[in-house]
């Protein structure tokens, strides 16, 4: 089995993951992990895939690209993961939305040790009065108390939450 890693994007529209999802299904392909999202008016889909060696992805999506208007981009021959990295923190991050407020907290994280996993952002209150939100899941490599001392460094105006998570595995 061969692994390959692909992002597709295009307009939002109903069925883009049906489609895509269903046209590597009847290929004989199969999905290992998964990420997909809205993005403004745009979809996102990034998908870690197996698949016989001698299946050409581009070729087997090539239709449904053109035809749902996707850019699709092919990662090919990558690792095959023998480890699942579970998270051990949960951050949530508020503030004014400004520009950087993305690279500066997660520059503070990284270098207290935090390897990002999941990071998702989104904006919500008023026009007026815009607050942007993060969330991110990650492993503390240098534990937690590293991390929360490293955020005191961050503007007043960013509020930072960083809660362990604990994997209960029966």
């Amino acid at each position: 089995m061969k692994w390959s890693v692909l992002t597709l994007v295009g307009a939002d529209q109903s069925g883009i993951v049906a489609t895509v999802t269903d046209t590597l299904y009847q290929q004989g392909c199969s999905l290992a992990q998964a990420s997909m999202m809205q993005l403004g008016a745009n979809f996102a889909i990034m998908l870690r895939v197996s698949h016989d060696e001698n299946k050409n992805l581009k070729e087997i999506l090539s239709t449904i690209c053109t035809r749902l208007n996707l850019h699709l981009h092919i990662d090919e021959d990558v690792s095959q993961v023998t480890e699942n990295i579970e998270p051990n923190v949960q951050v949530t991050v508020y503030g004014a939305d400004r520009s950087g407020i993305v690279a500066q907290v997660t520059s503070v994280l990284a270098q207290a040790g935090l390897n990002i996993i999941d990071l998702e952002t989104d904006v919500a209150g008023s026009k007026d009065k815009p607050i942007y939100i993060m969330s991110l899941e990650g492993v503390a490599e240098k534990g937690i108390d590293v991390l929360q001392a490293a955020i005191k460094s961050l503007s007043s105006d960013i509020e930072v939450n960083i809660d362990e998570i604990n994997t209960l595995r029966g």
